[in-house]
């Protein structure tokens, strides 16, 4: 028979192993010759592959709520900025001379009766917070001190007059008051409730720049002994508490207004790290007192206090210098009725701890007449206890002198 010679089984599975082969391999060809007619072209002409899509952002129908914009935007509009004119009265010799010490050596002090009053304008800024919708405005005290001219320039660009209600130097606070009954208002939270490490934000006017936002938490609460103020129990936070801060509204993350910011503690005049401010609970008794009576009411405990030294403590077997001393006594007032004596160490008061006379005289000084109030003491190496009720204030025992300088 013509044709390819028949040589056996092995012959003819080899041949079909090749062709078989043939047929993958053209295969493989093909499909590598689709993908590179499909891959995008470089400006080069080079195929490679394409970069993986940007994704899309996402639609503005449900954006991410970060931070704490709600409650920026709720409170505010509630905090104002404060600029008041203050006439600081100053002394000036009618001569030169008399501020040369060779010459002041022969007339001493008496050289001031040659001296004429000068008055000095000043301005200064501040901030406050709007507390109810009678137009009533809280802030420091020391940012309208002397004042003769306040104004209040509002949130949405506005700026009315205003006028002191009232003022108490002894915690830096004052009440203004604004004809505009339609101004937001903010919400005096409750500072009793406030805990070290809470988050905080600070709103005010900085440096006269306009409102400005901080962040920090609560570094400390119940400081006292700074020299800052008569009564002294503040918050300390780490949120930056500038010049022109004062009197604005320190808020916790539910929108309530917890503080009043009022100073910073430094070295160099700068931001530090270390915030003050007055408690809201302390400042709402301020206003409704400055509200009520157009100044503040404090009950009168008849004693004075002393601080506890290491020394006294040792002396006293207190073992610890905590407390306030009693170094004198009215004689017809509450501490005297309710049996105090001098030399009588206060450890509490209302069952609380007493921790400096500071502390006592700032928790007095909450009080209103005719408040009861059971005092812890140690007397002679003994715990006691006295019920003390408060007076009203004796009137003061004349005018005081005025200052020449």
């Amino acid at each position: 028979m013509g044709g390819l010679p028949f040589e056996g089984p092995r012959q003819v599975g080899a041949l079909l192993v090749l062709v078989a082969g043939v047929a993958l391999g053209a295969g493989l060809l093909a499909l590598h010759e689709r993908g590179r007619d499909a891959a995008p072209r470089s400006e080069a002409g080079a195929g490679r592959a394409a970069p993986p899509p940007i994704p899309a952002p996402r639609s503005p129908a449900a954006p991410a709520q970060d931070g704490y914009a709600s409650v920026v935007r709720a409170v505010m509009p509630a905090v104002v900025n404060i600029s008041s004119v203050q006439v600081i009265q100053t002394y000036e010799s009618y001569s030169p001379l008399f501020a040369d010490p060779f010459f002041r050596q022969f007339f001493g002090d008496d050289a001031q009766e040659f001296a004429v009053p000068r008055e000095r304008r000043a301005l200064s800024l501040g901030s406050g917070v709007v507390v109810n919708d009678r137009g009533t405005i809280l802030t420091n005290y020391h940012v309208v001190e002397h004042a003769r001219e306040v104004k209040i320039a509002l949130a949405d660009g506005r700026e009315v007059g205003a006028r002191i209600l009232g003022a108490d130097q002894r915690t830096d606070l004052a009440v203004l008051r604004v004809d505009d009954t339609s101004l937001p208002t903010a919400v005096l939270g409750d500072s009793e409730n406030l805990q070290v490490g809470d988050i905080v934000l600070a709103i005010g006017n900085p440096f006269g720049i306009g409102q400005t936002v901080t962040m920090g938490i609560v570094s400390a609460i119940g400081r006292g002994s700074l020299g800052l103020a008569d009564y002294e129990d503040f918050i300390q936070t780490d949120a930056a508490i500038n010049p022109g801060n004062s009197g604005g509204a320190l808020v916790n993350t539910r929108g309530e207004v917890i503080g009043i910011n009022t100073a910073i503690l430094s070295r160099s005049g700068g931001y530090q790290g270390i915030g003050f401010a007055i408690p809201s609970s302390m400042a709402r008794e301020i206003v409704e007192s400055i509200l009520a009576h157009g100044h503040v009411v404090r009950g009168y405990a008849g004693v004075r206090l002393q601080a506890i030294t290491p020394e006294i403590a040792r002396a006293f077997d207190l073992g610890a210098a905590r407390g306030a001393l009693v170094a004198s006594i009215d004689p017809g007032g509450p501490a005297a009725r309710a049996g105090l004596r001098r030399g009588d160490v206060v450890v509490s008061l209302r069952g609380k701890p007493v921790l400096s006379d500071d502390d006592l005289r700032t928790q007095l000084s909450r009080l209103k007449p005719g408040h009861r109030v059971t005092l812890g003491l140690e007397r002679d190496g003994r715990r006691r206890e006295a019920d003390l009720v408060l007076d009203e204030p004796p009137a003061p025992a004349g005018r005081p002198r005025r200052r020449q300088g």
